[in-house]
């Protein structure tokens, strides 16, 4: 178990240091190398934060998503109206993210108890509508010490912030390859 804790603390270190970058949030599509594709380093999203945290402790996300899409491509979401997969943007979208957290890592309760959402933690958040969001737990506290903050890009980039229950949780996962 000792491993697996310093698996998450890694993970949670590694989404701080993306906030020391400076990133804007673009959600362009971009032909993207494959494996280990990533789109530009000044741009990103949402899920740009999860893949980058993973990919520094030398998890691929773009080819883990990809190819259990390739196998299974009746579990994922259809909402883009695609009919085979793209390795240039599956893996940067949160319903997909969810969908393969699901399959390969832990799902845990969505709860409002704030000591149910451990560093290394993944967060997905509806917006409102159909906008989806997600997010890494880290191990830096909220100023009232009460809950963990949150490494996520909602528009200003990589940032961290006190923001675990500001949206509506539609997803909490812990994922280790």
């Amino acid at each position: 178990m000792a491993a697996q804790s310093d698996f998450f603390g890694r993970l949670a270190d590694s989404a701080i240091a993306l906030t020391k970058h400076h990133v804007e949030c673009d959600p362009t599509y971009y032909k993207i190398p494959y494996p280990n594709g990533d789109v530009p380093a000044g741009k990103g999203v949402c899920t740009d934060v999860i893949i980058r945290t993973y990919r520094k402790l030398g998890t691929d996300l773009q080819k883990e998503v990809h190819e259990d899409m390739q196998a299974n491509f009746s579990l994922y979401p259809k909402i883009w109206g695609m009919t085979h997969t793209d390795k240039n943007i599956d893996h940067r979208r949160v319903p997909n993210l969810m969908t393969f957290f699901s399959r390969k890592g832990t799902s845990k309760p969505m709860s409002t108890k704030p000591e149910d959402y451990l560093p290394g933690d993944i967060i997905c958040w509806n917006l409102g509508g159909a906008i989806t969001h997600i997010g890494m737990v880290v191990n830096r506290k909220s100023t009232d010490g009460k809950r963990y903050c949150i490494v996520h890009n909602i528009g200003a980039g990589q940032v961290l912030e006190d923001c675990m229950f500001n949206y509506t949780i539609i997803g909490h996962y812990r994922y280790q390859k």
